[in-house]
């Protein structure tokens, strides 16, 4: 049986994540990039294009306007050039539902499903795929929005920094998105990882091994403190929480 202390607490592949306001205060500071309102991290809105047209070079279409470009630019952790390779590659998931150049507010309101994001290469492995989903969708179903998109692989992305990692990696294991981990959670995130390798006893043992040994305040489940102090014990987790774009 595979040991899960808290030196090897269980990654999700290439993502993880979640909202605690306990949280909030601290990653404020070092997320600079983002703004926060109650239900966690949002990314900066553009404003409306006085004119309501793309400007269009040649037979070059313009995907965005440079204002866009540039407020994308100060909520991500990506340049101008990763953000139009974002915007291919989220267009290639539904060519039929993705406009090649956005008019104002589809880049908010244009979703696509998760079933379809659930395909792309780097996620369709990865057990944690439809939590990772709903973790960065506005309607917490999973389908996501161009902005929704660019959020997800800007938090994936190499610049972005450890405890903005560690945070979203709270929200996916956060299952009953309480603002905690606990017991469930944790079996829910087992059952995810292992499907039917190990007995319901087993997660059992394990997840109370978790608890027992992450739990500081003894309020049994895991507060984002708490997690954090775990989670950076894994060697593997900042390598592990990345997609190349």
């Amino acid at each position: 049986m595979q040991s899960y202390g808290t030196g090897s607490w269980p990654t999700v592949g290439s993502s993880v994540s979640c909202h605690s306001r306990l949280g909030l205060t601290g990653l404020a500071g070092s997320y600079a990039k983002k703004r926060t309102n109650p239900n966690g991290f949002e990314p900066k809105r553009t404003e409306p294009n006085p004119t309501g047209w793309r400007v269009t070079m040649g037979n070059k279409v313009v995907t965005f306007t440079e204002q866009e470009l540039d407020d994308y630019q100060d909520c991500t952790f990506f340049t101008r050039k990763e953000i139009l390779r974002v915007h291919k590659r989220f267009r290639e998931l539904r060519p039929d539902l993705v406009p090649r150049q956005m008019t104002e507010g589809q880049a908010s309101s244009v979703k696509v499903p998760c079933e379809c994001i659930e395909k792309m290469p780097e996620l369709r492995e990865n057990p944690f795929r439809r939590r990772i989903c709903e973790a960065f969708s506005r309607d917490g179903q999973g389908n996501l929005s161009f902005e929704d998109f660019l959020d997800a692989l800007s938090v994936f992305s190499e610049q972005a920094p450890r405890d903005i990692k560690v945070f979203y990696a709270f929200k996916i294991y956060d299952f009953d998105q309480d603002g905690f981990i606990g017991h469930a959670d944790l079996m829910s995130c087992l059952t995810t990882m292992t499907k039917n390798e190990l007995s319901p006893e087993e997660h059992q043992q394990i997840a109370d091994k978790v608890i027992e040994e992450a739990d500081v305040d003894g309020d049994g489940k895991l507060s984002i403190l708490e997690f954090e102090h775990v989670i950076l014990r894994a060697p593997d987790f900042l390598s592990t929480f990345h997609i190349r774009i």
